[in-house]
């Protein structure tokens, strides 16, 4: 299998992590259920990485069950805001370096703070972006937590 060698798999490599890339169909909109569907894993293994912003415009990361959706009340009132909301798609690429539906937490163009839904690291792998669209990697939670030291948070609804 030909892996696209992206800047989330360079990253993972410069951080000599143990992964395993794996290539589906993308469909426009498809989302986390599509992937699941697409690999036979477990939609609540696969996870989101979702570029929201402050109420200050500030950008950060949250990391999601695929199955599972992020409260942004919870949010703010974890992050000490007013608000928050997801950012447009050209504001999440311009933050990230990566299309939406292929964001990635692992390379961004710039360092952003990541917050993960803590229930993530309870599952035994995950499946999480490559850093294009139609590519997840399987890799263990302890893994992106060495590799991006995500604040644990509870905001799933």
């Amino acid at each position: 299998m030909d892996i696209p060698v992206t800047t989330a798999i360079r990253a993972l490599r410069a951080a000599n992590a143990e992964f395993e890339p794996l290539l589906y169909d993308y469909v426009e909109h498809g989302g986390t259920d599509r992937a699941a569907h697409e690999l036979g894993v477990d939609e609540h293994a696969t996870v989101k990485t979702i570029v929201m912003e402050t109420d200050a415009k500030k950008p950060f990361i949250v990391l999601m069950h695929g199955d599972r959706e992020i409260s942004t009340k919870q949010m703010a009132r974890i992050i000490g805001v007013k608000s928050v909301a997801p950012c447009s798609p050209d504001t999440a690429t311009r933050h990230t370096g990566y299309l939406v539906g292929g964001t990635s937490p692992f390379g961004t163009r710039k360092a952003l703070p990541v917050y993960a839904e803590a229930t993530l690291f309870d599952q035994p792998v995950i499946y999480i972006n490559g850093g294009r669209r139609g590519m997840l990697v399987k890799i263990a939670p302890a893994t992106l937590d060495r590799i991006v030291h995500p604040v644990r948070v509870s905001a799933a609804v």
